[in-house]
């Protein structure tokens, strides 16, 4: 195929050209009745880029398959059969692909360490989880993808269960073992379904951990907009083999999604594969030597500690490492990852993905350089410096991984939807939770509607709030309180 071609952008750069005028949404009518502020912070070439996709960008049939041959050349990037844009992101897509494979009350294999989007998933379906452990590293408090053999044993033990969801990699850049479960999965006849939300870039360069299509995943999702340059809500999820019908896995997302996408996501979308297809490997080249530049130059930092694939692979731990996410363990400064970050915010404009009790992770892309690298190191250099500001920061009550693992007694769905009430938090252990906490980002919830609260992680909620931790999908995002099934339930 040829990659030079990029049809949505294409598309758009005809539209305008033509000079179109359109008694159509959008209301701003190409800028013209866009607020002057926004004309000005966010330029006209945003406005002028916003159109409809069908009667817009293409006619009101959809006859020139624009947004149809960008789906091919994209599927075609990555070696899928079929590929499905979506502007709603990666939480829209998981959905999609979930329900595609399993309905109401059916039983499905779902790593525990699965984003707040796939509960979602499971509360709008009823589907019944069964839920496989992650790799739990007590050493570092740092959960790897579940092994193989955890998903085995969780198939012979739920021989119904309609197919297996793992999230790989994760976003510390740890990655399973995708090929040996997809065996796993096939042996039996069942679909995988991977999760990479954190993984856009992964088909394109062989230093990269496997990528899902090529390990024989049979739906991979992925956010463009994480690792790639898409915009954000850039989605797509592509589909390999015929265990899960293209016409279904549509129908689902159809279901889900918007009537209204965004051309502009999908020009994203369309510019970001052929930039990949084209240039690629020399783009991610370059990516990985400033990674490696920028690990051994953060492990020199006193009191800095980068995670490396010797710690965080192998036996019981991850099958392989993406070392663009960098993990930077602060611990030895004597205070949080909340703080840092904070810190770097506020002292420094420098944000980084993510932060916990006693990490922060500074995601790298192509798009970066020698100059933002070293912008990074300056930060993390002053930090290092003021460590006695940091200092004396909230502890974090980490549980034991047993603790950590509440008991599932109610579906999510039921859970959620059911009678609830409102009780203090101190008094929630030995409730159901009838809501998600999710500790964000990176979005994995702490815990999930139907799993029984235990005092462990009702103080590590506790804790983790009063030192930094951010959870903004509770009612109370004090977390003074919690919503759990009421008692007459």
């Amino acid at each position: 195929m040829d990659h030079t071609a990029a049809p949505v952008l294409e598309a758009l750069d005809a539209y305008r050209s033509h000079g179109r005028l359109a008694f159509t949404p959008p209301g701003h009518k190409q800028a013209r009745g866009a607020d002057e502020q926004a004309r000005r912070v966010l330029g006209d070439a945003v406005f002028h880029s916003d159109v409809l996709a069908s009667g817009g960008l293409d006619d009101r049939r959809t006859r020139g398959h624009i947004l149809e041959r960008a789906e091919e050349l994209m599927a075609d990037a990555v070696h899928a059969d079929h590929t499905f844009f979506t502007t709603c992101g990666s939480s829209l897509s998981v959905k999609a692909a979930m329900l595609s494979v399993a309905g109401p009350h059916e039983q499905f294999l779902i790593g525990r360490d699965a984003h707040k989007s796939v509960v979602s998933g499971l509360i709008l379906c009823g589907i019944d989880p069964v839920w496989v452990d992650p790799q739990w590293d007590a050493e570092r408090g740092l959960a790897h993808p579940p092994s193989v053999q955890a998903y085995e044993e969780a198939f012979e033990r739920h021989p119904r269960a309609r197919g297996a969801l793992v999230t790989s990699p994760t976003p510390y850049g740890t990655a399973a073992d995708l090929a040996a479960l997809a065996d796993v999965c096939h042996a039996r006849g069942l679909p995988l379904i991977v999760d990479e939300a954190w993984g856009a870039h992964l088909p394109f360069h062989p230093d990269l951990p496997a990528w899902a299509m090529d390990a024989g995943a049979d739906v991979c999702v992925t956010s463009i907009h994480k690792m790639g340059s898409g915009l954000e809500q850039g989605s797509v999820f592509h589909l390999r083999g015929d265990l899960i019908d293209p016409a279904t896995l549509t129908s689902r997302a159809d279901l889900l999604g918007t009537t209204s996408p965004s051309v502009l996501i999908y020009a994203g979308l369309d510019g970001w594969r052929r930039q990949m297809r084209l240039h690629g490997h020399e783009l991610l080249d370059a990516a990985l030597d400033l990674a490696y530049d920028a690990r051994r130059a953060i492990e020199k930092i006193p009191g800095l500690h980068v995670y490396g694939t010797e710690e965080l692979t192998g036996h019981g731990r991850a099958a392989a490492l993406d070392p663009l996410p960098i993990t930077i363990d602060v611990r030895d400064l004597g205070t949080t990852g909340y703080r840092v970050a904070d810190w770097l915010r506020a002292r420094r404009s420098l944000d980084v993905h993510i932060a916990d009790h006693r990490r922060i992770v500074a995601q790298l892309t192509h798009a970066d350089s020698a100059a933002t690298v070293a912008a990074l190191l300056d930060g993390l250099r002053d930090v290092v410096a003021h460590r006695d500001e940091l200092r004396d920061a909230p502890t974090v009550a980490v549980p034991e991984p047993a603790d950590l693992r509440l008991e599932q007694a109610m579906l999510p769905r039921d859970a959620y939807f059911g009678p609830v009430e409102q009780v203090p938090l101190d008094r929630s252990p030995g409730r159901i939770a009838a809501e998600m906490a999710t500790p964000y980002p990176p979005g994995i919830p702490t815990v999930l509607p139907g799993e029984r609260i235990n005092e462990p992680v009702a103080e590590y909620l506790r804790t983790g709030i009063a030192a930094g931790m951010n959870i903004p999908d509770v009612a109370d995002t004090s977390l003074r309180t919690i919503r759990v099934v009421a008692e007459e339930a």
